[in-house]
Order: C-alpha cells, then structure tokens, then sequence
C-alpha cells in the first residue's frame, strides 16, 4: 500500500515539475501553441474550412485571393485554403504514423544492439550502414513506384526507411547505461533482460529519441508533400500539402 502511495506521489511530482519547467520554457510554449493548433485545425476542418475542398467552380478559376478565397483559387476553381485545411489531416497523419513506426523499430534495434553488443550488434549496424549509405528519398521513390500510390503504403515505406538515426541514437544511450550502477544491481538481482532493457534502461534513454522523432515528423511530412507533388503521393482529388 506504501509501495503505491509513494509511486502516485513521485508520479504527481514528475508531472509538476514538468509542467513547471515547460511554462518557464517560452520556447516550448510557442511550439506546443503552433503543434495544437494545427491538431486542432486538422479535427475540426469541417467546421473552420469557408469552402468545400472538392467543389470545382469554373467561374473562379486561378483567382488571387480574396476575402472569400484567403489563399485564391486553383484551376478547377477549388479554394485553396480549405484544402490547405483538410490537407492538414492526411500530411499530419502520415507524419505521426510514418515516424511512430520508424521509432518503434529504431527503438527496438538500437536497443538490443546496445545491450547485447558482439556479433549482433556488428550485424544490425552494418545493415543499419548499408541503409544509410542510400539516399531515403530515392529508395522511397523507388519502392512507391511499385506499389499502388496509398496513404498507407506511404506511411509504411516512410517508417521502414527512416528508423536508422533513431537505431544509432538508442544503441549510443545503451552504451553509456549498461554499465551503470542500477542496472548492474538489476542484473544482480536476477531481473531479465527484456525487463532491464525497457524497465531499466530504456526510460533512461528516451530523450535524444524524443527530439529525433519531433524532428522526423517534419520530415515525413515534407516526403509526403514532395511524393505527393510528383505525383505518387496521395492521389487527387484528396486534399494534402503536396
């Protein structure tokens, strides 16, 4: 019961200490105000968009913008800035989906690799240099080119491509940890090594991770929008930032 009591309280005082912390970081504010504003602009599209994304209009056709057209028109006549809006979801999506899936394999390599070292860690960082020494953009044109152009199969190739840099971060943390103190203890008291590795060692870890999937969101977004550009993105007439 003390056990539980004494985990809620120190729960409650990481909680506090981060909220103190992030309200102090003026920085962190303003980018956490542009992030949910963005969310909030991608769930509620239907209600903020002026215009229907689809709805083609001949009489307005390449129109500079307006007070009815924010952003102008294209040359169907569709409004610009309610697709921007409900672009939003699809680049948006793709950007948390691609690089939650990149981070889940990066994570899980990099930390085998770290802890277990030898052979296997040889191995998964040759195959992680040999990935690398690809141009990602190429290889995901590559492999787009061959299957049906989808939102899904682009946030799959996004994922699989790009897990790389998060593999070589996670494997440098676990490096620096293994040896630590509290995980030798760990291992002295008979704890496995799946629990050490994402009991112990991993929440030690995450914070160069964190940064590197904040990044990677960016990223993905900017390969869907160019992919989407050249035409094997997501396929018209679905609105999104390409």
């Amino acid at each position: 019961m003390k056990q539980t009591q004494n985990s809620k309280l120190k729960t409650q005082n990481l909680r506090t200490l981060f909220w103190h912390r992030f309200k102090k970081n003026k920085l962190a504010v303003s980018g956490g105000l542009i992030v949910a504003g963005l969310f909030i602009t991608a769930v509620f599209a239907p209600f903020i968009a002026p215009h229907d994304p689809d709805a083609i209009n001949v009489q307005h056709i390449l129109e500079s913008p307006s007070l009815s057209h924010p952003f102008g028109t294209d040359d169907l006549g569709r409004d610009v800035f309610s697709r921007v809006i409900y672009g939003s979801r699809i680049s948006l999506t793709v950007g948390f989906v691609a690089v939650g899936i990149a981070t889940l394999i990066g994570i899980f390599l990099g930390a085998v690799s770290g802890y277990y070292s030898g052979w296997f860690d040889s191995l998964i960082m040759r195959f992680v240099d040999i990935m690398l020494s690809v141009p990602t953009f190429f290889l995901i044109l590559a492999v787009i080119a061959f299957l049906e152009p989808s939102i899904w199969n682009i946030m799959a190739v996004i994922g699989l491509t790009s897990w790389m840099g998060v593999a070589r971060l996670v494997r440098a943390e676990f490096l620096s940890i293994r040896e630590r103190e509290f995980v030798l203890a760990a291992r002295g008291l008979g704890a496995s090594d799946m629990r050490i590795i994402f009991r112990h060692i991993l929440p030690n870890a995450m914070s160069p991770v964190l940064v590197s999937a904040v990044l990677g969101i960016s990223g993905a977004v900017l390969v869907e929008s160019a992919l989407s550009f050249l035409g094997i993105g997501v396929q018209p007439p679905t609105p999104s930032w390409g």
